[in-house]
């Protein structure tokens, strides 16, 4: 046996400090679900979300919106982990389809790979790598040019994407300040910033998260340009730049606000929203659902003006008169559940 044989044989997977891992790298059990259920349903069963995975939100009330049956062919605009476009399946078979869009290739090769596994082949799960202001153009590569019975959309971000620190989208762990749902496409956060004015700043500090200290926090972080490379970099200046003595509930509420702005900006998530409602009156057959799970005021104003301007010229039927939330029962099994607000409609 040669050395190089022999390291690989005695080596081990790295060990965690203390009783319980902390880096999401160390979590390997909880990232191998299909080797260690039982510690994938303890972790579910103490309201956490595993690490790589992300818990559904209002899976029963989704259904109850779209009400699809089998034979119908819809659209899940953002595949994620697959807990909504699994529950979407098992309701259109026999005879069904559903089209599954997602813009990050990682997640979307593993979460397909999966429900293939499961039985979901290419039959019955057509699988695209797009955001979902391109849906119309996809419809048109399967041939579904009348469109479909229903859509959904499960807006924001994933917990997969949230709670690795490679990605960047948390200040809770330290890592590249890159924030895309696409890894190699665009610019990362921390080059947005990098070529930001303080102006450019301030907008999306207002327009993406209504932060109240928008004005000071632009300049705090335009002063530090080019320094602002990691979550951590980050998270350190926006803390600098609040008031003394500032709460530390509300620096907390001032990081999310200003992570959100940042993560929104670099993927243009409003713009691909705006498209996604602007298209969705063409994409929906005569009778066809419509379902929005929001995560923000940003998105859940977008999507209830868009819904209302609907119903006012005739395209829908109906509408959701206020969104449907989250039960008491659901946010402390899943306290990630707490922000969601569901709308539907449902085309003339």
């Amino acid at each position: 046996m040669s050395a190089a044989e022999g390291d690989s044989v005695r080596r081990r997977r790295p060990r965690y400090r203390g009783t319980h891992p902390r880096r999401f790298e160390e979590k390997y059990k909880e990232l191998a679900p299909e080797r260690y259920p039982e510690l994938v349903a303890h972790v579910r069963a103490r309201g956490m979300t595993p690490a790589g995975q992300h818990v559904p939100i209002l899976v029963d009330e989704v259904l109850r919106a779209l009400a699809p049956k089998p034979g119908e062919r819809g659209v899940d605009c953002t595949l994620g982990y697959g807990g909504h476009t699994r529950a979407l399946l098992s309701r259109i078979l026999p005879g069904g389809s559903v089209c599954a869009l997602d813009v990050d290739p990682r997640e979307l090769a593993k979460t397909a790979a999966r429900l293939s596994a499961e039985g979901f082949g290419d039959d019955v799960l057509r699988v695209k790598r797009t955001n979902f202001a391109g849906v119309v153009a996809v419809l048109g590569e399967l041939g579904w040019h009348d469109g479909v019975d229903f859509v959904f959309a499960d807006l924001g971000v994933s917990s997969m994407q949230i709670d690795d620190p490679a990605r960047g989208f948390t200040f809770k762990h330290d890592g590249p300040l890159d924030m895309r749902m696409h890894p190699t496409k665009g610019r990362s956060a921390a080059e947005w910033l990098a070529s930001a004015s303080a102006a450019d700043v301030e907008r999306i500090l207002v327009d993406h998260a209504d932060e109240p200290r928008a004005s000071r926090l632009a300049r705090a972080l335009v002063a530090r340009r080019g320094e602002l490379g990691t979550t951590r970099a980050l998270a350190d200046a926006v803390r600098a730049a609040l008031p003394p003595r500032t709460p530390d509930e509300e620096s907390e509420r001032t990081l999310r606000r200003v992570f959100q702005a940042l993560r929104i900006a670099v993927n243009d998530e409003f713009g691909a929203l705006d498209a996604l409602l602007r298209q969705l009156p063409n994409v929906l057959r005569p009778g066809g659902r419509a379902a929005f799970l929001t995560f923000h005021s940003g998105e859940d104003r977008r999507v209830k003006h868009a819904f209302a301007r609907g119903l006012a010229d005739g395209t829908f039927r109906a509408i959701a008169d206020e969104p449907v939330r989250p039960s008491p029962e659901e946010r402390r099994e899943n306290p990630r559940s707490a922000p969601a607000k569901l709308r539907w409609a449902r085309k003339a």
